[in-house]
């Protein structure tokens, strides 16, 4: 059968060559991953079963499907083996996957898709898409019959052999130190809304939450507060204009004489106002008689 032939020069091609050609040349013991010979855009995988868990004894096979514009996009992850965690050949809700692509990242990769995806097996499946509750006695049971499973749509080959040939043993419970991002620690729905939700939390106690110093006392408050206005006469002080204030009565408000504005405004004595007042009325007194004569 002839292979198919791709675009060697398009982004996506290139992007998921280099990751098959990453995958192979540096092989993980506790996973394995190919596209397949025919179709690029799909790939299967073998993975063991996370240390410590009802699984760890266990190799479980399953499916990617890489969207057309992968990276940009992200795959959807599908079991075939089971293993009652997830549901056999159902795609899966994760913050990898195609369910919440506004999570996923483009730099990230088949690899560390898995790393992720074997960390979700930890987790309780909280009825979300995908994920299924069984007794930890059956999930062991599973783990223990997965290593024989075999899939016919890669070659027929078991779990057990295929992981073996990457250089580990199905089961052996070797601890895998790979390090998971912190955006792909919530698998569901519900755990990323739960996480967000203790975010905004914390962020508005934050912010709404004031502690007071140990230091601080009504004393050192006043002391760093401004100094309430003076008491004195506007005379003690450097005078200043004053704007009269809008009477709240329907009265007009009453304004201010002269004397008082120039009291106020310049600080001229009253007395000089009165003197000015007496000769212009004395000028025109002397100004009218002169007139009248």
């Amino acid at each position: 059968m002839a292979l198919p032939t791709f675009n060697t020069k398009s982004p996506t091609i290139k992007r998921i060559l280099k990751e098959a050609t990453e995958l192979s040349s540096q092989p993980d013991p506790t996973l394995h991953a190919a596209p397949l010979e025919s179709n690029l855009f799909e790939w299967h995988f073998t993975l063991q079963g996370p240390p410590s868990t009802p699984y760890s004894e266990g190799a479980y096979h399953g499916r990617i499907i890489l969207p057309p514009t992968y990276p940009l996009r992200p795959p959807s992850f599908r079991f075939l083996t089971p293993s009652g965690r997830f549901e056999v050949n159902r795609e899966i809700c994760l913050s990898i996957s195609g369910h919440h692509e506004e999570t996923w990242q483009p730099a990230w990769g088949i690899r560390t898709a898995l790393w992720a995806l074997r960390a979700f097996m930890e987790g309780d499946a909280k009825g979300q898409v995908g994920g299924m509750e069984m007794p930890e006695k059956e999930r062991r049971r599973l783990a223990g019959e997965s290593k024989a499973w075999r899939c016919q749509g890669c070659g027929g080959r078991s779990n057990e052999d295929i992981l073996r040939e990457e250089g580990g043993e199905a089961g052996e419970g070797k601890k895998n130190e790979h390090v998971v991002p912190e955006e792909l620690k919530f698998g569901f729905g519900d755990q990323m809304a739960a996480a967000e939700r203790n975010d905004v939390t914390k962020h508005k106690g934050m912010q709404v939450v004031s502690t007071p110093s140990p230091n601080h006392s009504p004393a050192s408050a006043s002391a760093a507060s401004p100094p309430p206005p003076s008491s004195s006469p506007p005379e003690a002080i450097h005078p200043t204009r004053t704007e009269p204030v809008p009477s709240t009565s329907h009265a007009p408000p009453t304004l201010p004489t002269s004397t008082t504005r120039r009291t106020q405004s310049d600080g001229v004595p009253a007395w000089v106002d009165k003197a000015i007042t007496g000769l212009v009325a004395a000028l025109a007194v002397m100004i009218i008689k002169k007139i009248l004569l």
